[in-house]
């Protein structure tokens, strides 16, 4: 097959602070495209398909990023060190543990330690 990779575009009102945060928070890896217009290397992914149905696509969410970590209560910790806001408390959700990443100017990253089998390592 002819497909190479994917990209996730994150749409913001603050893209200098936002690419702040995913270079300096999450400490995701990057090339600077031009003029300071950075691309960030993400962690393996996986790629879910969800019913409309429900308060986010109500909303007009339509894609939603997620984050996956082995130890939720560990990785808000070290977030929240280097200056990550949460929204609310880490729930339990029939996927996982979950908690929302607020983040500059867009809308807010899932953060979740899966309880599901994944996809991402086969």
């Amino acid at each position: 097959m002819s497909i190479t990779g994917a990209h996730v575009v994150l749409y913001t009102s603050e893209p200098e602070a936002l690419r702040a945060t995913l270079r300096d928070v999450f400490g995701f890896q990057h090339v600077d495209a031009g003029d300071g217009w950075l691309i960030f290397a993400l962690p393996p992914s996986e790629l879910g398909v969800h019913p409309a149905e429900g308060t986010t696509y109500q909303s007009g969410v339509r894609h939603q990023l997620t984050l996956m970590c082995d130890n939720i209560d560990n990785t808000v910790g070290e977030l929240r060190a280097k200056g990550a806001q949460f929204r609310g408390p880490i729930e339990q959700r029939e996927y996982g543990r979950v908690i929302m990443v607020i983040v500059p100017g867009a809308d807010d990253i899932q953060l979740y330690q899966p309880t599901h089998k994944l996809a991402y390592n086969l």
